[in-house]
Formats: C-alpha cells, sequence, structure tokens
C-alpha cells in the first residue's frame, strides 16, 4: 500500500498535512473495525482451541503482542457490536474513533445507540467516556462498581527514619474522596502570612491533613445537628436515574441514595444536554429537630446486634426519590457501615406482623433481633462478605450456612423462630 505522504513531502503545507493525518485516521479506524469482525469470527469458531488457549483474549496477547487487558477489551467490543447496528455502521465508516466505541458499547443498546452515535460525532472521547460513565452509574447494576470500589479502599503508612518523614498513599470511593478533599479545603490557610507565602500548594494541603487530625483528637468537631457550606459536594443526577435507573448519575445511583438519605441537596433541573434550567432552594434533608428526636429514639445503629453510637446517618426507610417522607416513622438511624449495607450491599427494610422494624439480607432471610455472631460469618475458614450474599441464592447460602458449627442462641426472644447466631434453619423449614 503506498503511504499517503512521502519522505519527500515533508514539507507539504500545513493544510495538506492536516487533511493527510485526519485521512489517515479515518482509515485507521475503518481498519480496526475489520479487525474486530475477525476477532469476533476468530473467537465464534473457537479458532484459539487450535493452538492450546482457553479464551480469545489468551491467543490475541500471544499472537498480536496486545498486552491481556487491550486483548481482552478487543474481544468484548467485538462481539458487543454485533447487536449494535448504528455504532458498528459510523466505526466501520472511520467516523468514529475506538476509543469512543470502547465506552460506547458499554451502555449502548438498540434503543438509545442513535443517540449516544450522533453525541459522540460532535465531541471529543474524554466527554464521550464520562457521558457513558454517567449513564452506567444510573443504572441499577452500578452497585457492582459502587461495591468494587468501596472493597479496594485501602490506606498505607510508610515510615522513612533516614528523611525524617512519614508517607500516606490512600484509595477511597470516589464520594469519600470528594469529602476528604472538601474537608482539607476548609483546614487549608490559603491566606499564609507574608513570611509564608512561598511555600507551595502541596505543602499547605500537608497541613490542612495535619490540622484535620489535630482537630479531631481535641474534639474539635462542629455538631452533628449542624450542617456547613463547607461540606457540600454537588452530585449530578436526572431524576429518571432515581426513580426508574435509567439516566445519567455522576456516582453510581446507590450511592447517591444514600447520600442523600441525610445531607443537604441543591438541586439541579438540566435537559438531557446537561444545560441547567433552574436551581432549586439549598433544603436540609433531616431537620435538627427531627434528627434530636431520632437520636433520643433508636439511641444509635438500630441494625441488629449493633451498637454503634458514633457516626450514625439518618437513613430514609422509603427514599425521598420514592415519595417517603421526613418523618420520625419513615427514618432509622444506622452507623456508616451498615447504613452502607443497606443501599449498595442489598439488605432491606421491611416490618413484621407486629410493626416493627425487621431487617433482611440480600436472600430474604431476616437478621436475628441480636444479629450475628463474628463465628457466624466464617464458612470453613473463609469470611462470608456482602459479595457473597449477593451473588448466592437464598437455598445455597442456606447450605452453606449448615455447615456452621452450631452453638445456643444468646437471643432472649420466646416467640421468635430460633434462626441463626448459631441455630441454622434447616432446608425443609425454609421450603415450609
Amino acid at each position: 500500500m503506498k503511504p499517503a505522504i512521502s519522505p519527500a513531502d515533508r514539507f507539504l503545507a500545513i493544510d495538506d498535512l492536516d487533511r493527510a493525518i485526519v485521512d489517515l485516521s479515518t482509515r485507521i479506524n475503518a481498519s480496526t473495525y475489520e479487525l474486530l469482525v475477525l476477532i469476533r469470527e476468530f473467537d465464534e469458531r473457537a479458532g484459539w482451541l487450535k493452538w492450546g488457549f482457553e479464551h480469545c483474549a489468551d491467543w490475541l496477547h500471544w499472537r498480536c503482542d496486545l498486552s491481556v487487558g487491550a486483548a481482552r477489551e478487543k474481544v468484548r467490543v467485538s462481539h458487543a457490536l454485533k447487536t449494535l447496528p448504528a455504532v458498528a455502521a459510523a466505526f466501520r465508516d472511520g467516523e468514529l474513533s475506538y476509543s469512543k466505541v470502547r465506552a460506547l458499547v458499554r451502555v449502548a443498546n438498540r434503543d438509545n445507540q442513535e443517540v449516544l452515535v450522533n453525541f459522540a460525532l460532535k465531541t471529543t472521547a474524554a466527554r464521550v467516556e464520562e457521558r457513558c460513565r454517567e449513564l452506567r452509574c444510573g443504572m441499577v447494576d452500578s452497585v457492582i462498581e459502587a461495591n468494587r470500589a468501596y472493597a479496594s479502599r485501602f490506606l498505607a503508612i510508610r515510615r522513612n527514619a533516614g528523611r525524617g518523614t512519614v508517607s500516606f498513599t490512600v484509595e477511597l470511593p470516589l464520594e469519600a474522596g470528594e469529602l476528604i478533599d472538601q474537608a482539607l479545603d476548609k483546614a487549608r490557610d490559603d491566606n499564609p502570612a507574608p513570611e509564608f507565602a512561598g511555600e507551595s500548594w502541596s505543602a499547605r494541603q500537608a497541613d490542612a491533613l495535619v490540622n484535620m487530625a489535630k482537630s479531631y483528637l481535641r474534639g474539635d468537631s462542629e455538631s452533628p445537628t449542624t450542617t456547613s457550606e463547607n461540606y457540600l459536594v454537588n452530585v449530578h443526577v436526572e431524576q429518571s436515574a432515581l426513580v426508574s435507573g435509567n439516566g445519567r448519575s455522576g456516582l453510581p445511583i446507590e450511592t447517591v441514595r444514600r447520600l442523600g438519605c441525610d445531607t443537604d441537596a441543591v438541586v439541579i433541573m438540566e435537559t438531557e444536554a446537561g444545560e441547567p434550567l433552574s436551581v432549586g432552594r439549598k433544603t436540609r434533608i433531616v431537620p435538627a429537630a427531627i434528627k434530636r428526636a431520632l437520636s433520643a429514639r433508636d439511641r444509635g445503629c438500630t441494625f441488629p446486634g449493633c451498637h454503634d453510637t458514633r457516626f450514625v446517618d439518618a437513613h430514609h426507610v422509603q427514599h425521598w426519590s420514592a415519595g417517603g417522607e421526613t418523618s420520625l416513622d419513615n427514618l432509622v438511624l444506622l452507623c456508616s457501615r451498615h447504613h452502607r449495607l443497606v443501599h449498595e450491599g442489598g439488605y432491606s427494610i421491611d416490618k413484621d406482623y407486629r410493626d416493627r422494624r425487621i431487617f433482611k439480607r440480600p436472600d430474604g432471610i431476616t437478621v436475628p433481633e441480636c444479629g450475628y455472631r463474628a463465628e457466624d460469618t466464617y464458612d470453613e475458614g473463609r469470611e462470608i462478605g456482602i459479595n457473597d450474599l449477593q451473588r448466592d441464592s437464598a437455598e445455597s447460602f442456606l447450605g452453606r450456612l449448615e455447615k456452621l458449627q452450631a452453638a445456643p442462641s444468646r437471643c432472649a426472644v420466646a416467640d421468635r423462630p430460633r434462626v441463626l447466631r448459631g441455630s441454622v434453619p434447616r432446608r425443609e423449614q425454609f421450603q415450609e
């Protein structure tokens, strides 16, 4: 194939070079589409078995010298394009780059592909990535990404005695990181004295972190019934995402619902293009008077077996986006961990036949009134976590629980069935 521009043409006019680069990029896009079509056919015919591989991505990694991650993405995109003719056509004609297509096929379907293609043709790859991320967050399945981000959180401390320094490395979910960023902004001195004017912004950030630690150790935190503008974080979310799980959201939709339980909110109505229509007034979701009455009634986290009284949130049993009222009857106190369990963890709150609050696991089984013991959450030396509860059905989870060592129940409730806490229900009891 003859190159578009030979080395002898390197002194072409800038406009000619511009046209040549764009034409070549278009041909690269079209050729990438052809490559993905071949990869899909190769995978559908299981051609990788001839070389003894278990997956097409492994074969691509070996045969085409791609990284494992890039190979898996190409296989994923190649199969997704088969059911998205509008995206495939634009890609085949070279109008869409592989970067845009890779993002689009994560959220596109037969109903919205035309709209997404028109949007992608008029903007940059970075904006396409952001729009698709927001659409993924607006889906019900975004709870998986929220749990993945939560599970990967960590903080590491490394001391260097030789330099006399300490290094912190921390990774948090996006909403938690934004909270830390807001706290640093409040603790940072942005108007230092003249003698400190030469200090860098990063150095002042480090001082702000120390100030936060000192304030906490002195007990200088604000009253839990007051809210400062310094803690206001805006999260953009479409109403349709809150109601039906079909729309854009800046964070996974269950995370937005959890944050909206007991925080200040700025309601921003937007068009589909993201243009603000109106900005509502700042509203306190749980007024101070109701929160005081709630604290007096619940006296801490209401999750069975939990006795935490610090860092508790007011949770709407029926969420405000679904028409729930901010009233004592519709509010319960939950600690931060159990609040997240109710939203992203798949747990639910219901009432029994005596109109008392009960908590249910993702498999539908009621949590005992006095909670679980630590040893009840281990199965043959492996801890049972949130993801296990979400993945297992009620029957398979009961089968695993039957392996737990039986122990006397500490629940002194005569009219409640002896379930879990060492007394595991048999399968025939569950079927009845």
